[in-house]
């Protein structure tokens, strides 16, 4: 506290009071130091990161930044008010149309213009030339949307796996679960129904009779009130952002519980055999009201695939018999099939 002490009268007295009651009262909102939020811990001391939290605010945020924002991170007042514009009309109409499941949305607006964060330009850096041609290889002779085999469709659809960085936001079932216990902290993805199930306690060098998976090898270590995850032995085969990574990739991950509702999200991505540098994502995962996460019940009863592939061969038919006839084949009826999610992320709104 400042200390002041008046003891003159008169006029320069007053003066000098008035002079001392403004050192005494307390400095403006504005100078003051926001209050840290004061992360809560688990009885066993651990920084408490339980809950259930989705990805769904940042659904309407694209990968990549759109090559106009430049190194701009985040949308000006115009710009966030028009998002926040699409954003209302997008769970308007979800919830009056598609339902609870399909196309779910956030309820938060953010201001990010991408989700990569590094580069500044918020881009994916150029692949390998390794890189390239791995990915010619693997789709030499490929058409996703005359698939000849289940392998040509995605390892989503095949209900097998989303990886490591399953929690980058989908068309839905964007829910986690974080559950801890001592020395141990579980990643329960809600789409493909995934658990990580993450050791503390430092990152050691995996053994070569490790075995390689989707998900890789996580270990975990506390780094004040972050949680820090390193994944290795991946099998290559997941791919991020469109590419298929090696199984050199070694994925940092950092979990910081930024207030009660929301936990911020970093991941980097370090794989010199596909990227020419490493490049970093960030987003928040928050809570919404009444969320809940399902089962994610993908093979029982799922059809998808068997009628990919028989209307594919229908389709191949259709084709043929053009040909036949002298005729220019015709146009496939899905065009854009190979993707999962739409061009616009702003799905369940009308176009």
């Amino acid at each position: 506290m400042r200390r002041c002490c008046c003891a003159s009268v008169g006029i320069a007295g007053w003066c000098l009071m008035a002079a001392c009651l403004a050192l005494l009262a307390p400095e403006p909102a504005a100078a003051q130091t926001p209050r840290r939020y004061d992360v809560p811990r688990t009885p066993w001391g651990d920084p408490d990161l339980q809950g259930i939290f989705t990805t769904d605010d940042a659904r309407g945020i694209p990968l990549q930044r759109a090559v106009e924002f430049g190194e701009r991170a985040e949308l000006n007042e115009q710009e966030l008010a028009a998002r926040r514009q699409r954003d209302d009309e997008t769970l308007a109409n979800t919830r009056a149309g598609a339902g609870t499941f399909v196309g779910e949305v956030g309820t938060r607006t953010l201001r990010m213009t991408s989700l990569v964060v590094e580069p500044p330009d918020g881009r994916i850096p150029p692949v390998t030339a390794a890189a390239k041609e791995r990915t010619s290889a693997a789709n030499a002779g490929r058409n996703p949307l005359l698939p000849r085999h289940w392998e040509d469709r995605s390892l989503m659809e095949r209900c097998i796996s989303r990886g490591a960085l399953g929690i980058l936001p989908t068309i839905y079932g964007n829910g986690l679960q974080i559950v801890q216990a001592p020395g141990t902290v579980v990643l329960n993805y809600e789409m493909v129904h995934e658990a990580r199930v993450i050791p503390l306690g430092g990152v050691t060098a995996p053994g070569a009779a490790v075995q390689q998976s989707y998900l890789g090898l996580s270990r975990g270590r506390w780094d004040g009130s972050t949680l820090v995850i390193e994944t290795t032995n991946f099998n290559g085969i997941v791919p991020i952002g469109g590419t298929r990574h090696t199984s050199g990739l070694r994925l940092t991950e950092r979990l910081t519980r930024a207030s009660a509702e929301t936990i911020d999200y970093e991941a980097t991505i370090d794989d010199p055999a596909t990227w020419v540098r490493p490049w970093t994502i960030r987003l928040p995962m928050s809570t919404q009201p009444n969320y809940q996460v399902f089962p994610f019940e993908c093979h029982e009863g799922n059809n998808a695939l068997r009628n990919m592939l028989s209307a594919a061969r229908a389709e191949e038919a259709v084709i043929a018999d053009y040909v036949k006839k002298g005729l220019p084949p015709p146009p496939l009826a899905r065009p854009g099939d190979n993707q999962i999610l739409p061009p616009d992320p702003s799905f369940g709104r009308p176009r």
